[in-house]
């Protein structure tokens, strides 16, 4: 990749996060902090307005924005595998969450490149047509989790058979081979839980918020996981 095509590429990079390490950056291009220091100048001579934190990273200013950029061949067809791995994983809310924004994402593309989306969706298949367990969810859960939300479920429990209403602060969300499974910090029980999607029959969005846990981490929690409710 040249310098310039790379440049182009950290600018959209920094317009996905709010912020940006730059060890990330340079770990994405395979580059020395040092090089990731003099891209970003570059960058801020050009007059793009680029501010940084000391230890935290960088950040575009507010109100800054670039046109939407055109897809490469490869980005789009990244695209359509994963529209397929999603078509397979049971959850029609992120069934129709993506479905739209690919809508909007093929609208920018070429007409060359629409006919070559079309031809190979009609060509890819994931590798195992598995029998997904159907949920509803997904959608909603995951915007309470960014938004501290207290949700309240009607669950079906695994282990002991009977249904039970909770009050739950949503912190993380897993995929195992057949569903979605939640975890939460389950008031009723008041400890951490985990709640198979397609065991929840209902779920009302509270007023009710809960501290942010930053420091819950799932690669940390799966080191003690917890058996599901």
């Amino acid at each position: 990749m040249n310098r310039l095509t790379r440049i182009s590429a950290i600018l959209t990079q920094l317009q996905s996060k709010k912020i940006v390490k730059a060890k990330e950056i340079a770990e994405r291009f395979e580059i020395s902090l040092r090089t990731v220091y003099r891209d970003i100048k570059t960058l801020q001579d050009a007059g793009i307005p680029i501010g940084s934190e000391n230890g935290v990273g960088y950040f575009m200013v507010d109100g800054f924005s670039l046109p939407p950029m055109m897809l490469t061949e490869e980005e789009a067809n990244a695209l359509i595998v994963s529209e397929k791995l999603i078509l397979n994983q049971g959850d029609q809310s992120l069934i129709r969450d993506f479905s739209s924004l690919l809508i909007k994402i093929k609208a920018i593309l070429k007409s060359v490149q629409k006919d070559d989306v079309t031809k190979l969706s009609d060509r890819l298949e994931p590798s195992v047509k598995r029998e997904t367990l159907k949920s509803n969810w997904l959608s909603t859960v995951q915007k309470a989790i960014t938004k501290t939300n207290v949700i309240e479920i009607q669950y079906n429990s695994i282990s002991k058979q009977e249904q039970t209403v909770r009050e739950i602060e949503p912190l993380a969300i897993y995929f195992t081979e057949r569903a979605w499974v939640l975890v939460a910090f389950c008031r009723l029980r008041n400890d951490l839980r985990e709640f198979r999607l397609d065991r929840i029959s209902r779920v009302v969005v509270s007023n009710k918020s809960f501290d942010f846990k930053q420091d819950f981490k799932l690669k940390e929690y799966f080191k003690n996981l917890v058996k599901p409710s």
